[in-house]
């Protein structure tokens, strides 16, 4: 991969009005290099690394505000990582790199939870617009829940909006149900939900989960990131703590 396609200075509003954190995946140097330079020249403060082991140690104790990795790496590839955050850290949303028309795989990811996904060879400003629109699409969410809840009380209330129950919480975070029960009161009480019927109606506020229509009153609520985002045109996209 040469290079990113596209003017040279393409501007795309990324992470206002502090700069965003964007951690990068991918087991190609100059890939990484290009990457990086592409998205600080946006304003975005940006972490690199080679293998989904490193990214995972990162996000354990570091603000992300948006996961970039490719898919088909060395070890754990990109939907083993993807499958990692969604489970940890749900609240992170995760941009797929897929190769030129490797359309199963990105149907594959969406459905594991992938906010989006772009193609390589990577077109600058395709590839910078996917990234602004998951940053501003997750800005007041990130905001208030960085601000308000604790990294634990995160992770169950991502849980509990995917209809999760206390002890299934906890078999998953290996925690105690008693732990899980404590920490779940904990963000009702900041969220002022008295009822998992508040507590569903404020995450919809937030923009957390997309509140049911009349008609599909009765189905469950879905998050947020479970929702396809608009993909960018093929058109434009050629080819390769707790």
């Amino acid at each position: 991969m040469k290079g990113m396609r596209g003017p040279p200075n393409a501007e795309v509003r990324v992470g206002e009005p502090r700069a965003a954190r964007v951690v990068f995946v991918d087991d190609e140097p100059k890939v990484c290099s290009i990457v990086r330079k592409t998205l600080q020249r946006a304003g975005a403060e940006v972490y690199c690394f080679s293998n989904a082991q490193d990214c995972l140690k990162h996000l354990a104790k570091a603000r992300c505000d948006l996961l970039i990795t490719d898919v088909r790496m060395p070890g754990r590839d990109g939907m083993d990582l993807l499958a990692e955050v969604r489970e940890q850290l749900p609240w992170i949303p995760v941009l797929i790199v897929t190769g030129y028309a490797d359309v199963p795989l990105a149907v594959q990811a969406m459905k594991a939870g992938a906010a989006d996904f772009v193609e390589k060879p990577l077109d600058r400003d395709s590839f910078l617009q996917a990234v602004d629109r998951l940053l501003q699409r997750n800005a007041r969410p990130a905001a208030f829940l960085e601000d308000s809840l604790t990294r634990a009380e995160r992770r169950i209330l991502y849980h509990v909006l995917d209809g999760k129950n206390n002890r299934e919480i906890a078999a998953i975070l290996h925690r105690s149900p008693r732990t899980i029960e404590v920490h779940r009161h904990h963000l009702m009480q900041k969220l002022g939900a008295a009822n998992i019927i508040e507590l569903l109606q404020r995450a919809a506020d937030l923009g957390l989960i997309s509140a049911p229509t009349r008609s599909g009153a009765a189905g469950a609520p879905t998050r947020r990131e479970d929702v396809p985002a608009c993909r960018p045109s093929a058109a434009q996209l050629p080819g390769r703590g707790e």
